[in-house]
């Protein structure tokens, strides 16, 4: 795969973000879609154009929300971002890593969110500034701790769970099959954690509650078409007991 290819996917929403969102890929997108100009409607001296916004600035805040939208107007003009791509991404929601700069370098915690449009990972109570909250007429600012973004290319790295130390890792397949992630300087297997799983509805899909408008597992697991060796024709002559007794006159070819 061309590396123009890895550039032209991070325009797009990240294959985590949808899962934690666990929405639609529709709804996703026409929440992010924004209108730029379009021609009138019902006017025939026009043809039907619509122009749309194609680039977006992504952040901390997930696509389809409010903040996102108010990030991306027409008007404000945000600096290009220029990303490294990662061919696997190595790094998930509950896993153990240790900074390498600022001033918590050194430190351990654990990935609270995962941001793949910008390879950035947020750990939680580390790499924090103070910020003030925009106050109002007559009442305080109030402070609080934000935790910034870490690079997953430079700035974190997963630990080991053998020496619990920084580690680099690569994927591998087992004897099974199974893909997993092992440390370059052990060896030892890195486990997904669980929290990977953990969606907008759900902690885990053993703990999800159906409700009344979810689908039923039955119901998907029915089997409702049995494929037959017959055209349409002959399912349909089947079905309504139809015999075929016209015989088809003779072709010759010359």
């Amino acid at each position: 795969m061309r590396l123009t290819d890895y550039l032209r996917d991070f325009k797009k929403v990240g294959e985590l973000t949808k899962k934690y969102a666990n929405l639609p890929d529709s709804y996703i997108k026409r929440s992010m879609e924004k209108i730029v100009w379009k021609t009138p409607q019902h006017n025939p001296r026009y043809l039907p154009r619509t122009v749309k916004k194609r680039k977006y600035h992504f952040s901390e805040h997930r696509p389809w929300t409010m903040p996102f939208q108010s990030q991306n107007n027409f008007a404000d003009l945000k600096p290009k971002v220029f990303l490294e791509p990662i061919k696997e991404w190595s790094f998930f929601k509950g896993d153990r890593v240790e900074i390498l700069v600022g001033p918590d370098k050194g430190k351990q915690g654990i990935v609270g969110h995962v941001i793949q449009e910008r390879n950035w990972v947020i750990v939680d109570g580390l790499n924090c500034e103070i910020e003030e909250v925009s106050h109002y007429k007559g009442h305080l600012s109030m402070v609080q701790m934000k935790e910034n973004p870490l690079l997953v290319t430079s700035e974190v790295a997963l630990v080991d769970p053998s020496d619990l130390q920084g580690c680099t890792v690569e994927w591998r397949f087992t004897e099974t099959g199974e893909k997993v992630r092992v440390s370059s300087r052990s060896g030892k297997i890195i486990p997904i954690p669980s929290l990977a799983k953990q969606t907008y509805d759900y902690k885990t899909p053993n703990t999800y509650k159906e409700s009344e408008k979810d689908t039923s597992a039955d119901d998907i697991k029915k089997i409702t078409f049995s494929p037959l060796l017959k055209t349409f024709e002959m399912d349909i002559m089947d079905e309504m007991d139809i015999k075929e007794d016209r015989v088809p006159a003779p072709t010759y070819w010359y």
